[in-house]
């Protein structure tokens, strides 16, 4: 087979200007594609960023000075059972996102956190701190949880000085007796819980408490008692431990029950010696 001069080469480079369109389009094509996906991976992180939750990126915040003081109170003494950044260790703690301060100033000032363990109820017990530096930190690390996710807070000021106690009695009779008694020195409930005395509770963990419902205790958010409405409860309490008990022994002001027994044990006793007394002189 012959191929005529001039001809092999006319048709090689006439095949070469026909593929270089071809090549051209192809390396247009991966590039649109590759450019198309890193706007998608673009795009896909901005809306990641927009919608991803604060508490992720708690470490990049710019935190307030007093939950920076917060912050190294809760990477010291808390971060072992919460997590970093509050967020919860399995077994250990639960998540504080949303628990908000007023919860935090109860727990730490009550004594109920730090918690030696995990049970049905966690007692009351000696504070951590003392004095001026108890409130300071708890404020502290309140606030840091407050930044960290939200949640109820105290107000600046809880003063039921002003406060009707008259009213107050009728809302605890209502909302809180049936657990803590009509003496508010407490009682049992089920599973090993029960509802704690009220007598070393102050103005601030009473409002807390109402605020965040600790452990069994429901929530009086301000749509079920209002702020005004705590503070006459908070009044009626703090009130019945100032009574000094004008009808003598208060028997733990428990009601009936241990007045009955004291007048079947005490009386009911003293009868029965004083009439084999009589019968015995007689």
């Amino acid at each position: 087979m012959t191929t005529e001069p001039g001809k092999g080469g006319g048709l090689t480079a006439r095949m070469r200007r026909l593929a270089a369109p071809r090549r051209r389009g192809k390396v247009a094509r991966r590039t649109g594609a590759t450019i198309r996906m890193l706007a998608a991976l673009v795009l896909a992180g901005g809306l990641y960023v927009a919608v991803a939750p604060a508490t992720q990126a708690a470490d990049a915040a710019t935190l307030s000075r007093s939950a920076e003081d917060g912050k190294a109170l809760f990477d010291q003494n808390c971060i072992t059972c919460h997590g970093r950044n509050a967020q919860g260790v399995d077994g250990k703690g639960p998540s504080l996102i949303g628990v908000g301060s007023a919860s935090v100033e109860f727990q730490v000032t009550s004594g109920r956190m730090p918690a030696a363990r995990q049970e049905a109820q966690i007692p009351r017990k000696r504070t951590f701190w003392d004095g001026e530096e108890l409130q300071q930190n708890a404020e502290s690390l309140g606030q840091y949880i407050q930044e960290l996710g939200g949640g109820p807070q105290l107000p600046a000021n809880v003063d039921p000085s002003q406060a009707d106690i008259a009213k107050g009695g009728e809302l605890f009779r209502v909302n809180c007796a049936s657990c803590h008694a009509f003496s508010a020195g407490g009682g049992a409930l089920s599973s090993g819980k029960y509802a704690p005395t009220l007598e070393p509770a102050t103005d601030r963990q009473i409002y807390a408490a109402m605020l965040t419902g600790p452990q069994n205790m429901p929530v009086f958010g301000d749509n079920q008692l209002s702020p005004q409405e705590k503070l006459d409860i908070i009044a009626y309490v703090q009130g019945m431990k100032s009574d000094q008990d004008p009808g003598g022994w208060g028997l733990g002001r428990f009601g009936p029950v241990t007045e009955g027994l004291a007048i079947f044990l005490v009386g009911i006793v003293a009868l029965v010696f004083a009439t084999l007394w009589i019968a015995g002189k007689s």
